[in-house]
Formats: C-alpha cells, sequence, structure tokens
C-alpha cells in the first residue's frame, strides 16, 4: 500500500472524531489539506461519490421498471475514479475509461442527465445517441473518448493517443488544416503536457492486448496512466483463477519507465495521492504510470449476473465494510468536514437532483428509425464523388525539353524514371509522395522500416530493409524514423495503436505483413476501426489505411501465406475495402484511401506486386480513383466476368482464349472497390450480354462473389438468359505443393471452361 494520510480502515474507524477544541482547533482544520485536497474539495469528492452510487441505483430501479434495458454498475469504484477525475484536467487530458468509471466522469464534468440519457436510449444521448449500451462512455468536450464492450481493446487506442501527444510537439505545423482531405475535418488538440488514462478491470490484464500495451507504453515512455480497478473478480471468476499469484502488481513490477503504486481504492485520500503522483509523473515526461487500485464490487457485476450465485454471505460482508460510500461519510465526520446534518443535506440535495433528471429523461426522444445508418461513413468527404476522380500525368518521352536538345545522359534518365513500374514500384512512389505532402501520415508494422538501428544507416553500414516485400524502402530514411518505424509483432497493437493516433487526427498507414496473420488485430478490426463513428454517433472518428498483403498463386506460399477472406471485413460496417489489380489502380486508389475521411483496409495481392502484367507510368503525385467504380478491362457483349485481384489477368486470358478459338466475346469488370462495389457497372454489363460469371480467389462457399451473385439473381432475373455462375477455390486451404495449389486455385483453364459452358448454355 502507498503511504499518506488516509481513511483508516472501516474498523479502525471512531463513531466522532477527536482532537484539539475551540476557535484554534477549528482554525488548524480549515487549512488542513489531505493528499493536497482541501476539506472543500473533499466534500465536493463525496458529492461526486454519492451521486455515483445513486444513479447505479435509479439505473437499476429503472431496469426493474422496464424503463431501461441494460445496467452495469460503477459500485465501489467511486473512491478511485472520482480521485482519478480530480488529479487530471478534463478537456486537457484525455480519458479512455472502462464501464465501470462513471464516478470518473461525474468529476470530468458529465452530468447525472447525460447518464440517464445513455440509459433510456435517447438521441440526445451525447455517448451515442441511443447506439450503445449504458456505461459506455464517450463525451467529446471532456476527452473522453467513445469505448466499447470489448474487454481491454481500449488500452491499445490509449497508446495510440499517448504517442499523438509526442508527434504533435515535434511537428506542431502539422496540425494545420488543409482542405479537400480528411483534414479539412478534423481537429487536432494538443498542449504539449496532456496526459493520457486508460482504465481497466483485474480481469482484463489476462488478455493479450493488455500486455502488448504495457510493452509499448514502457519502451516507449508514453505520458499514459494505467489505473487497474481490482475487485477480486472478473464476472465470477476469482481474482487468482485470472492472475498468476492473484496480483497484477507483482507480474507488471519488471516493466522499466514506469511509477507503480498499489493502493486501496476504496480510500480517496490516499487515491488522489498515488494519482497526483502518477499523473505528475507522465505530465513530467519521464514515463507512464502503473496504479493497481483495491476496491469493491458490492452489486452484481451487471443486472444480468447474480452474485448470489458464487459469492457467499461471509464474503460480501467483508467486502461492505470497505465501501468507500460508508467510509468516506465516517472521515468527513471524524475530521470535522462535514457533520450528519451536513451530510443528510447533501445528500438530500444529490437525490432531488437526481429524481428530476429521470422525471425529465423519461420523456426525451429517441431517434428516428431512418437515422440508423448516419455516421457508418464520414458525413463529409464521399470519396466516391468527383472529388476524387483526377487525371493522370501525361509524361512526354520527347528528347528534348524547353527547347533543348537532351544528352544521352539525360534522355536515359529520363526513359527510366517514365519507364512502366510495377505495382510495388508505384505503391511506394505513391506513399512517398503522400507523406511529402502530408505531415500527420505516420507508417509502422512488421519490418517495414529501412533498419530500426539507425546508426547502422548513418554509417552506411546496411542498405536498409523497407518491408518484406520492400514497399516502403527508403520511406525511413527519407522521413525521419518518427514517422517510419518498425512495430513490435503484435498486428492487434498496430491496429488498435493507429485508432488512437487517428483519433487525436494523424492519418497512420500501417501494414499487415500478410493477411494469414491478420486475426490477433480482428478484434480491432471488427469492433474497433471501423465502428469508432457510428457507435459515438458522430462525435469520434479513426480514418486510417490498414494495408495487407494478401492472397495465393505464390507457388509454395502454402497454408499461412496464401489465404484469401476479404469477405470477412466486406462484411463489417463502416470499413472501406480496395483490391487492386495493376499498378495505375493501386496508386490511385491508394491515394483516394489516404486522403478519405474513412477506415480502408487496403488489399495488395501478393503475386501482382512485381508481375509484367499491368505495369505503368506512375500518374503523378495528385491522380485518385473513386472507390466504388469498376473498370470495363475488356468490353463484350456474350458473357459478363466479375472479378478482382489476381484473378484479373487470369480471366482476361481465358477471354482472350475464347475469343481466337470461337469467337466468344467476353466483357470483363474489375470491380477493383469491395466496399462500396459499382453495381451500377455489373447491372448495365449484364443486362448487356444475359450471362455472367463472378470469379475470385477466396472459397467458393460463403465467398465474396456469393452476396454479387445473389444481388444478380434477385435484382436482374428478367435479364438473365443462363444461371448465375461462380468460379473460385475450392473450399480447402492452399497446400504448399505447386501441384495442389494450382488444383485448389481457380486457374485460366477453369475460368476458360466456365466462360465456354455459359456462352454455350
Amino acid at each position: 500500500m502507498s503511504s499518506g494520510a488516509g481513511i483508516a480502515p472501516a474498523s479502525e474507524m471512531p463513531t466522532r472524531s477527536h482532537g484539539k477544541s475551540g476557535a484554534v482547533a477549528e482554525a488548524n482544520k480549515a487549512g488542513k489539506t489531505y493528499e493536497g485536497l482541501s476539506r472543500q474539495q473533499l466534500i465536493e469528492a463525496y458529492r461526486l461519490m454519492y451521486t455515483s452510487r445513486r444513479l447505479d441505483d435509479r439505473e437499476i430501479m429503472l431496469k426493474r421498471q422496464q424503463k431501461i434495458f441494460f445496467q452495469i454498475s460503477g459500485a465501489g469504484h467511486e473512491a478511485v475514479t472520482v480521485a482519478a477525475g480530480m488529479a487530471m484536467k478534463a478537456g486537457y487530458d484525455w480519458f479512455f475509461p472502462y464501464y465501470r468509471d462513471r464516478a470518473l466522469c461525474l468529476a470530468l464534468g458529465a452530468t447525472p442527465y447525460e447518464m440517464l440519457l445513455q440509459a433510456v436510449g435517447a438521441a440526445d444521448d451525447p455517448s451515442s445517441g441511443g447506439r450503445q449500451m449504458p456505461s459506455h462512455w464517450g463525451y467529446k468536450r471532456l476527452n473522453v473518448v467513445t469505448q466499447s464492450s470489448c474487454t481491454g481493446t481500449q488500452i491499445l487506442h490509449a497508446v495510440g493517443c499517448a504517442e499523438a501527444s509526442r508527434y504533435w510537439m515535434l511537428h506542431p505545423n502539422a496540425t494545420q488544416k488543409a482542405a479537400g482531405d480528411y483534414r479539412e475535418f478534423k481537429d487536432v488538440e494538443f498542449h504539449g503536457d496532456e496526459v493520457t488514462y486508460v482504465s481497466l478491470g483485474d480481469g482484463t490484464t489476462s488478455e493479450g492486448e493488455f500486455w502488448e500495451a504495457m510493452n509499448a507504453a514502457s519502451n516507449l515512455r508514453l505520458p499514459l496512466v494505467f489505473l487497474v480497478e481490482d475487485n477480486g473478480y472478473a464476472i465470477s471468476v476469482p481474482v487468482e483463477v485470472q492472475t498468476a499469484g492473484g496480483n497484477i502488481s507483482r507480474l507488471v513490477s519488471g516493466f522499466p519507465n514506469f511509477h507503480f503504486e498499489e493502493i486501496d481504492g476504496t480510500d480517496p485520500v490516499v487515491s488522489y495521492g498515488a494519482m497526483a503522483r502518477a499523473v505528475a509523473h507522465c505530465r513530467a515526461g519521464i514515463g507512464p504510470a502503473f496504479i493497481h487500485s483495491h476496491v469493491i464490487r458490492p452489486y452484481s457485476h451487471s443486472l444480468s449476473d447474480d452474485e448470489k450465485l458464487y459469492r457467499p454471505d461471509i464474503e460480501r460482508q467483508r467486502d461492505a465494510a470497505r465501501d468507500p460510500i460508508s467510509r468516506m461519510q465516517m472521515f468527513l465526520i471524524r475530521e470535522g468536514i462535514l457533520d450528519e446534518k451536513g451530510i443528510n443535506q447533501l445528500e438530500k440535495e444529490v437525490n432531488d437532483g437526481l429524481q428530476a433528471a429521470v422525471d425529465q429523461v423519461l420523456t426525451a426522444p429517441v431517434s428516428a428509425p431512418e437515422t440508423i445508418k448516419q455516421y457508418l461513413y464520414s458525413p463529409d468527404l464521399d470519396p466516391t464523388s468527383a472529388a476524387f476522380d483526377t487525371l493522370p500525368v501525361q509524361s512526354t518521352s520527347a528528347a528534348s525539353t524547353g527547347g533543348e536538345a537532351r544528352t544521352s545522359t539525360e534522355q536515359a534518365a529520363h526513359e527510366k524514371k517514365h519507364a512502366p513500374k510495377t505495382m510495388a514500384d508505384l505503391i511506394n512512389l505513391t506513399l512517398r509522395d503522400e507523406m511529402k505532402r502530408d505531415e500527420r501520415i505516420v507508417m509502422f508494422g512488421e519490418d517495414i522500416a529501412d533498419c530500426s538501428r539507425e546508426e547502422y544507416l548513418r554509417q552506411k553500414m546496411v542498405k536498409g530493409k523497407g518491408g518484406v516485400f520492400k514497399l516502403t524502402a527508403g520511406l525511413q530514411c527519407d522521413f525521419g524514423s518518427d514517422r517510419v518505424f518498425n512495430s513490435p509483432i503484435a498486428e492487434a497493437s498496430i491496429v488498435g495503436r493507429a485508432v488512437g493516433l487517428a483519433v487525436r487526427g494523424l492519418k497512420p498507414v500501417v501494414e499487415i505483413q500478410f493477411f494469414d496473420y491478420i486475426w490477433p488485430a480482428m478484434m480491432q478490426l471488427r469492433n474497433e476501426l471501423p465502428v469508432m463513428r457510428w457507435r459515438s454517433n458522430g462525435a469520434f472518428s479513426a480514418p486510417c489505411v490498414v494495408r495487407v498483403a494478401i492472397g495465393g498463386y505464390l507457388t509454395g506460399g502454402a497454408i499461412y501465406h496464401s489465404q484469401c477472406g476479404e469477405s470477412i471485413f466486406t462484411h463489417t460496417p463502416g470499413m472501406r475495402v480496395i483490391f487492386p489489380s495493376n499498378a495505375l489502380d493501386a496508386a490511385g486508389l491508394l491515394r483516394t484511401a489516404i486522403r478519405c475521411d474513412d477506415p480502408v483496409m487496403f488489399l495488395e495481392h501478393k503475386r501482382l506486386y512485381r508481375e509484367t502484367f499491368g505495369r505503368a507510368t506512375y500518374p503523378g503525385p495528385d491522380y485518385m480513383i473513386p472507390f466504388g467504380k469498376a473498370k470495363v478491362v475488356q468490353p463484350g457483349t456474350d458473357v459478363t466476368v466479375i472479378t478482382y485481384g489476381a484473378v484479373v489477368p487470369r480471366a482476361l486470358q481465358a477471354a482472350q482464349r475464347l475469343d481466337r478459338e470461337h469467337g466468344i466475346k467476353v466483357e470483363q469488370i474489375d470491380l477493383r472497390s469491395l466496399n462500396p462495389y459499382d453495381w451500377d457497372a455489373i447491372a448495365t454489363s449484364v443486362q448487356k450480354t444475359s450471362r455472367v460469371i463472378v470469379a475470385y480467389e477466396d472459397t467458393l462457399s460463403w465467398g465474396y462473389g456469393a452476396e454479387i451473385a445473389a444481388r444478380i439473381a434477385d435484382e436482374l432475373f428478367e435479364h438473365l438468359d443462363a444461371p448465375v455462375k461462380r468460379v473460385a477455390a475450392k473450399d480447402t486451404f492452399v497446400a504448399y505443393q505447386p501441384v495442389l495449389e494450382s488444383a485448389i486455385l481457380p486457374q485460366v483453364q477453369d475460368l476458360y471452361l466456365a466462360m465456354k459452358e455459359l456462352a454455350d448454355y
């Protein structure tokens, strides 16, 4: 336990205060402070604690009256969370709380009425507009960032947020707005010494993302306060089952650069002292802090849980003796800060205010059903619009410039510069130009830097790596290690940190090295990144780009380097999913992804990185292609083939052979953009040919093509002269042996036979 003036254990508390009497004693008391808290601040602390508890009680009553639909309380956590709120600055520092932090949010300035609006799911609920459960806090004016139900995902967001504070200090000019891209709608606020707060229960320390966050915060010496609110249970699982040795402080004590304290979190004075020291440590730039607070949980986990099924009365009674509300009452009386009458008056004021708030909130209107899709994507910037439809720069191949003949050396350099380049080359050039244009862009991922040991680069001991596929080669050297850097091998950390950075106004362009290893980041990619804007009803957003190397046809890629699975992410509302098939499209679509105001998953097929097919000259620093706009790569009249990615060149070969041998004209559509997709282009082509194949590299069953095929059958049935056909991979994994790989993935011959069969139907 941390030492310092605090509240004695309940068993040791006197029933009334003792000490000096008379005017001198009263004067001394009036000026006395408790770990820096004045008497008036302690009264306010009790008001907040009591308000939090009574709000829980009111919500429980409303739930039993079926006037709200869920309840989860912060009871027993009030002392330490009020202390945290009083030790930090609302609207200045940044907060990533969890569902027990009602008292923190009250201390920062949220009102009981606002919390009750969330409980009834009202349209005016500032946290989510009725989209999230109660106790999922989010208050933009207070810098309390929207919270989800997922255990521990917010911790990595807090790491990214703290990283952003440091970045803005190094790049203050990057905070300036710019018209025409996401920056126009993304405000930046920073002070230089702001601290980020993140809280979690003891059970959450079992999550891998907790350890990833601790590692990053320690390594980077981030101004980040971790508050573990340890009430001894994760729903019904006791702490000794969750945590080796039953104490998380012992397990984390080896992390360097941290300020550590383990405290009685039912004592607001001790809690405030610990939080004040933690915040001072972080604000001074020394490193992160970790407060392990022992609290109680006097109510069940939620109203959906009955703790009597797994906690005996004797244990619950033992906790009740440490209840922070009753202990604080006794402390105020003992210290002569408030007498019983004063406490009763304070509590009456709180109860009367809560009754008025309840009466008002029960008549609050709910959101109209037609708003359900509002804020799935940016309402300000539409990446499907003409604003993102720009022309490539036309290169000249003349042997002169400015009226003067080029030397042979100049001409050779010119021809090299304007020679057709691979998809890998154009992605690198696009990233380079966008980083020049926009100082808010930061890039990180596994192995993407040139070399983390910068002295090797300075001394020219190494050339540098720049990604396993070399797509980020040279970017660290050109833009610095604070903008391009390697991350640990931790995919959840890559995406989770990107969320926190993007919330603060940066534009992270992060890389998942292989699609096959994306799954540790699935919680962040499904439940956090794409839903930030929707769940906060537009208050928060996280526009960033997740670049992913995907696909097979590698000859030796095998199970764990050849997967597709794009339909999982096209099935995720709020996520733009892009999949180019050639160099020019990759450049134009990547630039749109970077400049737009939405989260984008940018899928890059490994086999296409350096294919001869689809090479192009660099289209210049402003070339963009709108999302949701397909490309007709070959016009035709007899059969439509809808495809994307590495199947595009294979389908093209099959179509050309079919034309040579049978005179069958195949119209081939490259979707390029999977979410959104170009339904108009599909419908126009199907109405022309009356026959359609959907071809894709992922497994046949439940794949992306199934949705396209189903919609065609549903909406274009009267235009069809044959069944809708799919060509895709077999419903198995991709094998290592090339003969097996060829049998599994769709090949030119498979496409040829399907086209011929459909044309002959």
